[in-house]
């Protein structure tokens, strides 16, 4: 009898346990981790598991328009099951984007974008792989003096006649110091380093949103980034200049195609900075095109199925097109770009660019009236 009561007791205890550890699992993703409230709105709840404040629970982040709190998803109000990050937001509206700009920028710093050996009498070299210096670092100084761009740089490690020079630079926001002998080229007489450097950027993109407070605006939907590297580019000061365009590249399987187009020379604002979730600054006067104001959707309103995407693919101006939104990932963090997935099903638009191609990036999508995400990159094996 007492056998029997342990197997029945160690039964029961283990179908809790599955059952608990199924509770568990399913909490964890029908419960996004990250949920969004306009400020006021009332806590939802989902089917027995709520999300509430333990009373200790404090903002750890407010700004003008947005308050993070940590919750705690329970269930029956009772059992914790995780933890939740809530943001509360002011309810907003912009202006829709779906108009192309251009980006001129410095680099803040001169970053290097690759490495090479220089071929010398005495066989191939490269004193700064040698030093330790590595792509995607950003030189900020040589021999104790700042350098502001990569003709100065070169310049001054030509004019070091093959003597020792002092490097500064930044990997991963520490600073480092190296000293390297420049090698004399044999193919063209020139003192180098054996590094390849770059100091500035540009691009076209599409606006998403334009703020009717202060004429801020947003765009693009990921950083510019180095071609070779593929690293955001850290910026120091740009432009944002008028563009026109001039024809589309129609993307296929294995190519997403690009609108083509070119600076005007006209500058309309400054670029305050370029980040992995876009490029963000502020226009001198609000653009002529930004005239329908839209309110933001938040993050937990945005549903699978039928939405539109605003942009431009010609000298017609900003046009509205039918696209289709799935995979949504409610738990992706604030600083991710990639969200959602939207697949343009409109005929219109699939005939004049062949889909999603470059240039599009930064087109503002909407569902339901509301502002809720933007175009960030193309698929092109699809």
């Amino acid at each position: 009898m007492q056998a029997k009561a342990i197997k029945i007791t160690s039964v029961i205890l283990l179908s809790v346990f599955i059952i608990f550890a199924l509770i568990m699992g399913i909490a964890d993703y029908i419960v996004p981790s990250r949920q969004s409230y306009y400020k006021g709105q009332p806590l939802r709840s989902i089917s027995l598991i709520t999300i509430e404040s333990d009373g200790a629970a404090q903002a750890i982040a407010t700004d003008d328009h947005i308050t993070t709190v940590n919750m705690t998803a329970k269930l029956f109000g009772v059992l914790p099951l995780k933890q939740v990050s809530v943001n509360y937001y002011d309810k907003m509206s912009f202006y829709v984007g779906g108009f192309p700009f251009g980006v001129k920028f410095f680099t803040n710093g001169i970053m290097v974008v690759d490495l090479t050996d220089v071929e010398t009498e005495n066989g191939n070299i490269n004193p700064a792989y040698s030093a330790g210096i590595r792509a995607n670092d950003v030189i900020t100084k040589c021999n104790g003096q700042t350098v502001g761009s990569a003709e100065e740089l070169t310049s001054m490690i030509e004019e070091s006649g093959g003597k020792e020079v002092t490097l500064t630079y930044l990997r991963d926001g520490a600073e480092f110091m190296v000293s390297l002998v420049p090698v004399l080229s044999k193919n063209d007489g020139h003192y180098k380093t054996g590094m390849w450097i770059k100091d500035s950027g540009a691009g076209i993109g599409t606006v998403t949103f334009v703020s009717p407070e202060d004429n801020s605006f947003g765009g693009l939907g990921h950083g510019i980034c180095d071609s070779q590297t593929g690293e955001v580019l850290p910026m120091e000061s740009g432009h944002i200049m008028d563009v026109t365009l001039s024809g589309i590249e129609k993307g296929v399987v294995g190519d997403p195609g690009e609108l083509k187009g070119f600076f005007s020379g006209k500058k309309l604002g400054a670029m305050m900075s370029n980040t992995e979730c876009g490029v963000f600054g502020v226009y001198t006067e609000k653009p002529k095109e930004a005239t329908r104001l839209c309110p933001i959707g938040l993050r937990s309103e945005l549903k699978n199925g039928k939405a539109s995407v605003v942009c431009t693919v010609d000298d017609g101006g900003a046009a509205e097109y039918e696209i289709e939104i799935s995979s949504i990932n409610s738990s992706a963090p604030t600083s991710s770009n990639k969200c959602f997935t939207v697949k343009i099903t409109d005929p219109e638009l699939i005939e004049k660019t062949g889909g999603i191609v470059q240039g599009m990036s930064g087109s503002p999508i909407i569902q339901n009236g509301k502002l809720v995400g933007a175009i960030t990159h193309v698929c092109v094996n699809l």
